[in-house]
């Protein structure tokens, strides 16, 4: 069973899925769902197995490799295999999209989209990340990076709201131009490859420890690094979330904001910091400024939003600080706690955004906060899972979230003290808006258009609801309190990267009563 090529297998089924889908015919929107929840459902249980078998103690870097030759006139070849980190990133996806399919069972009107494909596209683009987390071609991971701007470009700007043709044009552009400085480093990368090698290759392990010049290696480094800013978002490449989570269904803007955006600090972790060490220290400092400036500007601006979908892609782009941050201060609780804070944030924002569109849904579609209040009164069930999402968000002791955020702070602490306690004041603000948020759509007095006795009243979750938000409260709740199965896969590949950077964790300072250390 080792031989067993579990990751091809794991992200072709659900483009199996797509073409089963597709080929219905399109008065069959109810078995397009159906069919979709089935064929991510076969991907997740086929991620759990593959994941029961990965073996932490193991030194090779990856696990589940497979390749083949695919352009061998210029060394490119289909490779895939996991670390940890790919492995959590990877069960992460399978995770939400069921989730996302259960909970977007409406929202798509039969009579003015394609429900087939709608959901379908929500399969392809399972295919694709699963792909860009697995891959260890660089140029295979090129690939995976720029489809899947294809399937959230329709999915914004076929089935999102009013202003989704401007949402997906401006997040196509941005994404677009990233790609192209990505793609210039990688011909640069490749070039220079092939001189020290004597041929071109894109096999990420052996771009491992090339050894380029300072000036080389510091320009081919931005180039990915734009790349990855932008996808992340960090400040100030982050001015195209807002439209396109705001313009995107629910159900799009768990998969844009809770995985895709994670291939930016992915890509940060796994291939900015291996291949390019002496970049990434020389330019730490700026990434490290970068971040802590979104953390503290997305919060305060979140702040000041009434539109809670605008609220919390403000809110995700000060986690994605959080999550930078930990990467860049190079110690090895830094970058641990910031890829289980990629899996905790892709839960707390899969959870406030499906809240978000179940009230949506009860309120004809706005999602303006000053149209809410008193949800406690009418609907306390879905109130409670509001609550539960926004504490998740705020990163409550005892849930995924608290954990990955104080992980990244501590470790940071140990290299700048100030940078940590500057940091820690994101936490304030967070804590400012999204309490103010559940007051403002939980608390204080039921709204006449859908008070018990109007025309629309507001109801509580059903059951397909609840069934699509359990797993999210489970998984939040178990990595909070015993995540030691998850950082016992993480630790090692982030220890792996740190001696390809070649760094160490500095040791603990003691004082000694004579004052001696």
């Amino acid at each position: 069973m080792s031989n067993f090529p579990w990751l091809t297998t794991i992200g072709v089924i659900p483009l199996i899925g797509a073409v089963v889908v597709m080929l219905l015919p399109r008065s069959k929107g109810l078995l397009a769902k159906q069919l979709a929840l089935v064929f991510s459902l076969i991907a997740l249980g086929m991620t759990i197995a593959m994941a029961l078998q990965f073996d932490a103690d193991v030194t090779d870097p990856f696990q589940f490799s497979e390749s083949a030759s695919w352009i061998p006139a210029l060394g490119i070849s289909y490779s895939v295999g996991v670390d940890g980190i790919g492995l959590v990133l990877i069960g992460l996806a399978a995770t939400l999209v069921p989730v996302v399919i259960l909970a977007g069972w409406h929202d798509v009107d039969e009579e003015l989209g394609s429900v087939k494909g709608y959901f379908a596209l929500i399969l392809v683009l399972q295919t694709l990340m699963i792909g860009v987390f697995a891959a260890t071609d660089v140029f295979l991971f090129y690939v995976f990076f720029e489809a899947m701007l294809v399937p959230i470009y329709f999915l914004i700007g076929r089935y999102g709201g009013p202003q989704r043709a401007y949402a997906a044009v401006k997040f196509l552009i941005y994404s677009l131009v990233g790609g192209l400085f990505m793609l210039a480093s990688l011909i640069g990368l490749y070039v220079v490859s092939g001189r020290q090698l004597g041929e071109g290759t894109f096999d990420f392990l052996s771009l491992v420890g090339l050894e380029m010049d300072s000036t080389t290696q510091r320009l081919l480094f931005l180039g990915f690094f734009f790349a990855f800013a932008i996808k992340a978002p960090l400040f100030p490449f982050h001015t195209w979330l807002p439209d396109a989570a705001k313009e995107s269904t629910p159900g799009t803007a768990v998969l844009l904001i809770g995985v895709l955006d994670k291939v930016g600090t992915f890509g940060m972790i796994r291939y900015l910091l291996p291949i390019f060490p002496e970049a990434s220290q020389f330019y730490a400092p700026v990434v490290i400024a970068m971040a802590v400036i979104g953390i503290l500007y997305g919060a305060l601006v979140a702040l000041g939003q009434n539109d809670m979908k605008r609220l919390f892609a403000y809110s995700s782009m000060s986690h994605f600080g959080f999550i930078a941050l930990g990467i860049f201060v190079f110690t090895n609780i830094g970058m641990s706690g910031s890829v289980l804070y990629m899996v905790a944030h892709g839960l707390s924002t899969a959870a406030v955004f499906l809240v978000a569109g179940f009230l949506m849904a009860r309120r004809g579609g706005s999602s303006l906060i000053s149209d809410y209040g008193g949800i406690s009164k009418v609907a306390p069930v879905l109130a409670g899972f509001l609550l539960f999402a926004a504490l998740s968000s705020l990163a409550l002791p005892g849930l995924a979230s608290f954990l990955g955020e104080f992980m990244v702070l501590l470790g940071t602490f140990q290299i700048y003290p100030w940078v940590a306690v500057v940091a820690t004041l994101g936490i304030v603000f967070t804590a400012a808006y999204v309490l103010r948020f559940y007051q403002r759509t939980a608390t204080g007095p039921v709204p006449a258009a859908y008070a018990p006795g109007s025309a629309h009243p507001m109801t509580d979750v059903k059951a397909r609801e609840v069934t699509a938000l359990a797993p999210l409260v489970l998984l939040t709740i178990v990595l909070g309190v015993f995540p030691t199965p998850a950082l016992d896969v993480i630790n090692p590949a982030v220890e792996w990267t740190q001696q390809t950077l070649g760094v160490v964790d500095p040791p603990p300072q003691i004082d000694t009563p004579g004052g001696g250390q």
